[in-house]
């Protein structure tokens, strides 16, 4: 039986949309497009100079792949996607271990900064930006037709 349920991977957009009100938002608008009741796992942020290691033992502390497998598509949430702050964040991580496993990734954002090649290199489906409540729930309706 092939995955019905979209996993969201949320981080914090601002101090007020936490990594749980932005997930939350996109997950709304991907039941309203008719999908069912998303997995939502909030991913909060450590300090900038995080580790890969860390990052890494966060996720597995969310058992993260297994519920990536699960999955049929997963939708990545962060502030801003650009190149010169993928490199050891969360999402960046994420999206390499969707693309590992096949499992087809986008991404929900409030800028991106991403030029062609890098959304390519991190197989990202779609990018969508998105500022505020409104904005992530549409943007959740928007991919749920696609996924």
């Amino acid at each position: 039986m092939a995955p019905t349920t979209v996993l969201i991977a949320a981080c914090a957009f601002a101090e007020e949309l936490s990594a749980e009100r932005v997930g939350s938002a996109i997950g709304r608008g991907v039941e309203i497009a008719g999908l069912p009741a998303p997995d939502l796992c909030p991913i909060d942020e450590g300090p900038s100079s995080e580790c890969p290691d860390e990052i890494r033992a966060r996720l597995d502390a969310l058992d993260f792949d297994a519920r990536m497998r699960r999955a049929r598509a997963i939708i990545v949430a962060d502030s801003r996607l650009a190149e010169s702050t993928l490199r050891g964040s969360a999402t960046f991580e994420i999206a390499t271990r969707a693309r590992q496993a096949g499992v087809p990734a986008y991404a929900v954002t409030g800028e991106n900064a991403l030029d062609l090649l890098d959304a390519r290199i991190l197989d990202l489906q779609v990018i969508l930006e998105a500022h505020d409540i409104r904005g992530l729930r549409n943007a959740g309706r928007k991919l749920a037709v696609l996924i």
